[in-house]
């Protein structure tokens, strides 16, 4: 089918085809904890949705793996520099086994404290206590695994990724479906048992890389070094990266304290509409993903305009994909979010969340590609300046003083969609300008 498209149009879409469906896997293998547990209780989808939430701490420390490793290797992979390109990954890899083991630590012991700081009911922090100390077991494999993909992302190869996440998410099912609800002789574990399932299939994920990346499977050449200066290149674009992501998560939990007062329905609905909203947008990261490393690869080669142009040309694709799935966003939510609970009144503050940032897809598509792109030229401490201001200045200092005056959820959702919107036009003059394109990794 892609045959029919133009050469350059059939090199955009085998890069980012491959990478937004690996991305709706990954969504949607996160969020099968979420649809599994709401035939439980409602509690059990706050438990389960808050605890995915406040991971969002560790995914932002997995960002300063993600960015360094894909704006150095895209760069070398570019270049055609493939032996040192072999050496990035090794010395990548082992920093991310160093680096997940305080992470670990300090996970098992303050995570489980976010349910009590949030004031959720005691059945919630329960529950909830469990999931996230099971989640901890995971963390060296989960950072290990990024770099891999990451890698195989900067070299083009965003099918190997989708094939392993197509077998993982069959597995999670399984495995969920035997430990939440106890069958086939497995022990009845609810919650803990997603947990469970989780741990056990990012272990296995991070196997099957290691096996491909040992019998040469990989386009990268299996190698134990470690370089000091390779690391420093890439700590220096990730750690701006990382810094942005953590604030964004930050202010994004106190987005959800703001909710929590609305009480446990309403936080129910809105982690279930978090999750459908990463359904939808998941694409658009997909697409994110190859702006990135065809960003890297174009400045790699020393020819920013191939860069540009192929930015754009992604941003289009994705500005379609977006805008097609902001359709059922916000005519029919209620039949999407059925599929997470069957509690009427979770289902009602779901789907209002959902038809209100249906709106914002499109200025969405700009903030997930250009800072992509952005991030895939080394420009990573402009993208902290620009979420960091609009995120604290648009939507969470207006959300508490809307809900303070209102004490309408409504509001405080309105607040949100704007950030969205605010920084998609900053973000749009930063990536006119072109003065990334100066910049060394």
């Amino acid at each position: 089918m892609l045959r029919y498209f133009p050469a350059k149009h059939q090199k955009i879409l085998k890069l980012s085809i491959p990478a937004a469906i690996n991305s709706l896997l990954d969504m949607l293998q996160v969020i099968t904890d979420l649809i599994m547990v709401g035939r439980l209780s409602a509690f059990a989808v706050a438990a389960v949705g808050l605890g995915l939430q406040s991971l969002m701490f560790v995914f932002a420390v997995l960002t300063l793996l993600h960015v360094g490793t894909s704006a150095l290797l895209s760069r070398f992979v570019g270049a055609q520099r493939m032996k040192r390109a072999s050496m990035g990954l090794s010395t990548l890899l082992r920093f991310a086994l160093f680096l997940s083991l305080p992470v670990m630590v300090l996970w098992y012991f303050l995570a489980s404290n976010i349910y009590v700081w949030f004031g959720t009911a005691p059945e919630v922090v329960a529950l909830g206590e469990e999931y996230v100390q099971m989640l901890t077991w995971m963390m060296p494999f989960v950072f290990m695994k990024l770099v891999f993909v990451s890698a195989l992302n900067s070299a083009g190869d965003t099918k190997t990724p989708m094939y392993v996440k197509i077998g993982s998410i069959f597995l999670n099912v399984v495995l969920n479906y035997l430990l939440i609800f106890g069958k086939f002789g497995f022990p009845e574990l609810g919650v803990l048992g997603a947990a469970v399932g989780t741990v056990i299939v990012n272990m296995l994920e991070f196997i099957v890389y290691v096996g491909l990346y040992l019998r040469h499977k990989t386009p990268y050449i299996p190698v134990w070094y470690h370089s000091r200066s390779l690391l420093m290149r890439a700590l220096k674009v990730g750690i701006p990266s990382s810094i942005e992501r953590s604030l964004t998560f930050s202010s994004f939990m106190l987005f959800t304290m703001v909710v929590s007062h609305y009480g446990t329905a309403a936080l129910a609905g809105y982690q279930i509409g978090l999750r459908v909203e990463g359904l939808a947008f998941m694409p658009g990261i997909g697409f994110t993903i190859a702006a990135m490393a065809l960003m890297g690869q174009g400045l790699g080669a020393k020819d920013p305009q191939r860069a540009k142009e192929d930015v754009l040309l992604v941003l289009k694709y994705t500005l379609g994909f977006m805008f097609f799935l902001s359709f059922f966003m916000i005519f029919m939510p209620e039949k999407i979010v059925w599929f997470f609970t069957n509690d009427a009144q979770t289902i009602e503050e779901a789907s209002l969340y959902l038809r209100i940032v249906g709106f914002s897809q499109i200025p969405l598509a700009f903030n997930f590609v250009l800072s992509g792109a952005l991030r895939g030229a080394g420009a990573s401490k402009k993208t902290l300046k620009i979420n960091l201001v609009s995120l604290w200045f648009v939507r969470i200092i207006p959300a508490f003083v809307l809900s303070w005056y209102f004490n309408n959820i409504l509001f405080v959702y309105f607040a949100m969609i704007s950030d969205t919107f605010v920084k998609a036009v900053w973000l749009w003059r930063t990536f006119s300008k072109g003065e990334w394109q100066k910049i060394k990794v």
